[in-house]
């Protein structure tokens, strides 16, 4: 099970206690504000495309959006959302619980600028029911990504 690996992957940092596991789902950024009890843009969503058959992982905030032609700029191609098939295949979590932390090797992520006016944010941690609260030079320590990019629109 995904969340698992997770778990197991912040039990190395000493951080596991901090996953919220929750009776109710929060497999989208509103059911994960209303488990939350915090404002959807805090959501720090996970969004999976495929890149040159490579799996990329873009943490967004809750309330941003997808911005084609910055996306095409960023990657050198159209976005292309994951079949829920392809994001376990290659990201190694579900729909509904994609997130960050212990992805397959090859899935590549990236932080999106939408989530640098918050404190803290709150990603998945493997499964349509957890979360957990990071800071974002926490979320940039365990996210394992490669920069920071400026994908969105609809947030500012």
């Amino acid at each position: 099970m995904s969340i698992e690996k997770v778990k197991a992957y912040f039990k190395d940092y000493g951080l596991e206690g901090r996953i919220q596991e929750f009776d109710v789902s929060s497999a989208t950024v509103e059911l994960a504000a209303g488990a939350l009890h915090c404002e959807p843009q805090r959501i720090a969503k996970t969004l999976s495309f495929l890149v040159n058959g490579r799996a990329v992982l873009v943490v967004a905030a809750g309330d941003a959006r997808i911005d084609n032609p910055k996306y095409k700029a960023q990657f050198g191609a159209k976005a292309k959302m994951l079949s829920p098939g392809q994001v376990e295949g290659l990201v190694g979590h579900a729909v509904g619980g994609v997130c960050p932390f212990a992805v397959k090797d090859g899935a590549k992520v990236y932080l999106d600028v939408s989530l640098k006016r918050f404190e803290t944010v709150f990603p998945a941690c493997g499964s349509s029911n957890s979360a957990i609260e990071l800071s974002i030079p926490e979320l940039e320590q365990y996210s394992g990504f490669l920069e920071w990019v400026d994908v969105c629109k609809g947030y500012e």
